[in-house]
Order: structure tokens, then C-alpha cells, then sequence
């Protein structure tokens, strides 16, 4: 499974995955969606209703915000590369345990090997956490910049608030927090290389 050589060959391995309890109550597989070989990688926690019913990551508001957060730094969704610690979505939309997670995070990881983002854009504590090994709480720890090896590389990971957390503290600095993380992402991606 996590030998496909590519992102196709890898969606077809798993999408039936029942490894953990979450597949068996999924509608669809979330696998993620983007482009191949996207410079700005996004990881979330996990499908909400809306993904879980078109089968897509961030496609409900959260997910409209997601987008004009890409736009905002002069990027389109379909540049970037978009997916979640866990493919198929927990009841009543919870954070997934760590059980969860865990049998999921060798799937996130061979998509992050095949698609060799610059940067990652973790979204909220879930993926900080899962992915990254940072137990503290995204307030304390976003705009901070972490590393995750993956394979033989070492990734820049930039923790921010999720955009669904944004929605419920719509304030101007939430927002803005979120902007200059993404912005530094951004200044990162666009760096000649070599420097």
C-alpha cells in the first residue's frame, strides 16, 4: 500500500481501508485533492458532513474560507495540495482519537512523499499533533515554525488556526494571525532556490 508509485495508484490501495472504525461508518473516502505536485501542502483533521457526503476535503464553509485564505496570498485552491489526518469522518464530527489517526498518518505520509511539498500548512492542534508530534494547543504554538521528516525529507510545517475555528472567532486578530501565517508559507514557497 504505501509502495504506490503515485497519488492515483495510492487512492486506489486504500480507498476501501476499514483499518480503524471510521471506515465503516463513512458515506465516502475523503482521500485529498489538489495538485500532484503542489509547492503549499494543507493538512486538516478530518471530514466534517459536507466532505463525508461529496467525498472532497474542505468543501463546506470552513472550506469556502480555506479558499479565500489561498486566494489572499495570490494562490488558487488547485495549486495547493489538500487532505486530512483521517480519510473518512468521525461521528458527529469529534477529533479523531489517536488510534484513528495513527492508522491513517502511513496514508498522509505517502502522499506527502509522492507530492514533495516546500511547506505544510498544518490546520488546528489535530494535525500538529498527529503529523508534527507537538502536544501543545495550536494558540500557543501557531505562526511558530516546526519541521517534520517524512521519508528522507525534512519538511518546514507552519501550524495555524483551523478556518472552521476562524468562523466561530471571526475576529480581526484571528484573522490576521491566519493571514501572516499563510503569508509566511507563502514567502517560504517563493524563495530562489538555494537560499
Amino acid at each position: 500500500m504505501t509502495e504506490a508509485a503515485s497519488l492515483p495508484d495510492l487512492h486506489q490501495a486504500i480507498k476501501g481501508c476499514l483499518a480503524c472504525p471510521l471506515g465503516a461508518g463513512r458515506m465516502k473516502f475523503v482521500f485529498g485533492e489538489g495538485h500532484p505536485e503542489a509547492r503549499l501542502m494543507f493538512v486538516g483533521e478530518g471530514p466534517g458532513r459536507d466532505e463525508d457526503l461529496q467525498g472532497r476535503p474542505f468543501v463546506g464553509k470552513a472550506g469556502e474560507l480555506l479558499d479565500r485564505m489561498i486566494g489572499a496570498i495570490g494562490m488558487k485552491r488547485e495549486e495547493t495540495y489538500i487532505a486530512n489526518v483521517v480519510k473518512c469522518r468521525p461521528p458527529d464530527n469529534r477529533t479523531p482519537t489517536p488510534d484513528e489517526a495513527r492508522a491513517c498518518l502511513g496514508y498522509l505520509h505517502r502522499q506527502i512523499e509522492l507530492i514533495r511539498p516546500a511547506v505544510i500548512v498544518t490546520l488546528g492542534a489535530t494535525p500538529l499533533r498527529e503529523l508534527v508530534g507537538v502536544p501543545e494547543g495550536i494558540t500557543k504554538v501557531r505562526g511558530q515554525w516546526r519541521h517534520v521528516r517524512i521519508g528522507d525529507r525534512e519538511i518546514p510545517v507552519m501550524p495555524t488556526f483551523h478556518p472552521a475555528y476562524v468562523l466561530r472567532q471571526y475576529t480581526q486578530e484571528v484573522r490576521r494571525a491566519v493571514w501572516e501565517d499563510l503569508r509566511a508559507a507563502k514567502e517560504w514557497i517563493d524563495r530562489p532556490a538555494g537560499s
